[in-house]
């Protein structure tokens, strides 16, 4: 087979799976907004989307709580798709993730600390929670750093020892702050805890869709720094690449954008792990598709890990980050295990 012809399976291909990963995002919004703990039939729950004539018990289901959390899941999925990737891409390694790294820890003490302050609860505003959370999260992430850092390096042992102490010191802290909580709060904080996603006001969501824009935006700015990077800090600085001054930018957005995702849905673990491999397998390693297939991937994920999560026990609802967790700590028990012994990609 010629070359041009190969080039143009391999395109076609890819525009093959972004069609079709539209089109699963798509299934999943409509199927999230179809089925709940309240039957509705389906040509009802079209007529409300669509504006059109719905009875007034459907169209406040669809537009007021199933919609908006809906959304929510989307936009937080990507944002922690988002967030998995720019970690993998600046440590070269597929198996950082803002849970694993301690991020998230560091996310959920700096809104535990905004909640004991007393600036942060139902009447709060978005900006001032998800403040917090991002401080949380970035100094997670600094320590994270400082800690694993030997000689420049960034060894994936010492990576993930450095982000489990990490997390494990400030998940003490969240637990330690909750002990003085009353107990009116103990119960909504701890089912936060383990990832909630109940429908928030267009205030958070348009919040979170600026961060999550701003994330990718960056990420795919410094794509092709991040796939020169991805050779090594001594080949990318031979070719140009500033290789610090990537990372701490990534860094920071990266951070941001975990610490949004938190403060409006709680702790979600492994979304940052498993959508970026997923989409790896997909597209390969060429950071310039992963960024729009993972922001799409991610959405997709998190919005049926939701649906999940309302029906599987129904008419109980589990916490969303329990189905995220079962299915990513499996995924992770497998990557450690295929990189024995492999320090760096």
């Amino acid at each position: 087979m010629s070359a041009p012809k190969a080039a143009n399976r391999v395109a076609s291909f890819r525009r093959a799976v972004f069609l079709w990963l539209g089109a699963i995002l798509a299934g999943s919004l409509v199927l999230s907004v179809m089925i709940g703990s309240v039957a509705l039939p389906p040509l009802e729950v079209l007529r409300a989307l669509l504006g059109g004539e719905a009875s007034d018990a459907a169209s406040t289901i669809v537009w007021r709580i199933r919609l908006p959390r809906t959304l929510l899941a989307g936009v937080v999925g990507a944002c922690l798709s988002l967030a998995g990737l720019g970690f993998q891409a600046i440590s070269r390694n597929p198996l950082a993730d803002p849970s694993v790294l301690g991020v998230s820890s560091g996310a959920s003490f700096g809104l535990m600390v905004a909640v004991l302050l007393g600036i942060a609860g139902p009447t709060a505003g978005p900006v001032i929670p998800t403040a917090f959370a991002f401080g949380g999260a970035l100094l997670a992430a600094v320590l994270v750093y400082l800690i694993a850092q030997v000689d420049g390096r960034l060894p994936m042992t010492t990576l993930l020892l450095s982000g489990v102490i990490t997390g494990f010191f400030f998940t003490s802290c969240v637990m330690l702050a909750t002990v003085v909580l009353a107990a009116a709060e103990l119960q909504g904080v701890v089912f936060w805890l383990m990832g909630n996603l109940t429908a928030v006001g267009s205030g958070t969501l348009g919040l979170l869709g600026l961060v999550l824009a701003i994330g990718a935006l960056v990420l795919a700015y410094q794509a092709p720094r991040l796939n020169v990077l991805a050779l090594g800090e001594e080949q990318a600085l031979q070719l140009g690449v500033e290789a610090e001054r990537v990372k701490r930018v990534v860094f920071v957005v990266a951070s941001l954008a975990t610490g949004a995702a938190i403060a409006a849905a709680g702790s979600i673990g492994f979304v940052g792990l498993i959508v970026p491999h997923a989409a790896r397998l997909l597209l390969g390693p060429d950071n310039r598709r992963l960024v729009p297939t993972s922001v799409v991937l991610g959405a997709a994920f998190l919005i049926l890990a939701d649906l999940g999560a309302r029906t599987l026990a129904a008419p109980v609802e589990l916490p969303v980050g329990v189905i995220t967790s079962f299915c990513g700590a499996p995924l992770f028990v497998y990557l450690l295990r295929r990189r024995r012994g492999v320090e760096s990609w």
